[in-house]
């Protein structure tokens, strides 16, 4: 049985911000047992987000490796917050794809950018690589069919993890994690925030790491990027409050970002909070969290911003 809405309710003025602003964040009726993470908007009024794949009987489909089928989901936002109408997006059987961990659409919605692994995938890589690592894919739609056609970013080497893909409102850039370990773009840590730069249909640049202003030691994931182009992401780097934190970093004129600064409390919480995103006023959004008193995995918050 789902909760109230409004389950959870906080309320609180942050220091380090304006003395006007509070955040009011509230467990959404979506959540239940599973996890959902992995969040973007697609319209002003639809969100995409990760979930467990339910068969018929609502159990969880369970891949050839015997994994539980991760897959997308896409609701529409009510008036008060909740994501309804829920429904799998419908992607081609024929591609194998049986493990996404995020997506987010093309700003025109014609292709679907997604992060996966190799395993199950029709075409393999040549060399030496891991099917368990992740890399970027990008597909388009065709009618009756669904997600199809997709194909792995031609900057995505198979011996390196590429994943949580989030590209900027007009489209010319693509923002994910990965753990480079050559070149002078290297990530310092476990996994550190990267960009290309897109010029064309799958033509990108070389990867460029956001730099020591964004990145740490520890683990970046979950980047996405708002409207007046704010870069937020989680991190589990020391000195926040709990495991994985969310930051944000505001992008100069240049391209080039400012120190990011820890989002307050309720934003954050003792535990995993990851995958923000913000609507183009800056006013609401969606985070995934598995704080205390949630309903079962990671579960997803809505806020407001007064």
């Amino acid at each position: 049985m789902f909760r109230s809405l409004f389950l959870l309710i906080f309320l609180i003025s942050f220091l380090g911000f304006s003395q006007n602003e509070t955040y009011q964040v509230i467990n959404i009726g979506l959540n239940n047992e599973n996890p959902h993470f992995g969040l973007s908007y697609k319209e002003a009024d639809d969100v995409l987000f990760t979930s467990y794949l339910l068969n018929r009987s609502g159990s969880i489909k369970i891949s050839s490796a015997e994994e539980g089928v991760l897959t997308l989901y896409s609701g529409k936002i009510s008036e008060k917050g909740n994501i309804i109408d829920v429904n799998a997006l419908q992607i081609d059987g024929k591609e194998g794809i049986t493990h996404i961990t995020s997506a987010c659409y093309s700003p025109n919605g014609k292709h679907l950018y997604i992060a996966t692994t190799y395993s199950n995938r029709k075409i393999k890589p040549k060399g030496n690589y891991k099917e368990s690592n992740f890399h970027l894919e990008m597909g388009e739609y065709v009618n009756g069919v669904g997600w199809t056609n997709f194909k792995v970013l031609q900057f995505c080497k198979p011996i390196y993890s590429y994943g949580h893909p989030a590209i900027s409102p007009d489209g010319k850039t693509l923002y994910f994690v990965a753990n480079i370990r050559t070149g002078k773009q290297m990530a310092k840590g476990p996994s550190d925030l990267f960009k290309v730069n897109i010029s064309g249909e799958n033509a990108y640049s070389e990867p460029i790491n956001l730099g020591s202003k964004v990145n740490s030691y520890s683990k970046e994931m979950f980047p996405s990027i708002s409207a007046d182009n704010t870069l937020y992401f989680a991190s589990n780097r020391p000195n926040g409050f709990g495991d994985f934190d969310i930051y944000k970093s505001k992008m100069n004129a240049d391209g080039t970002f400012n120190k990011a600064e820890l989002l307050p409390e309720p934003i954050n919480s003792k535990q995993d909070d990851f995958s923000f995103i913000i609507d183009k006023q800056n006013k609401t959004g969606y985070f995934s969290s598995k704080r205390s008193g949630g309903k079962g995995d990671d579960d997803v918050y809505y806020f407001t911003l007064n």
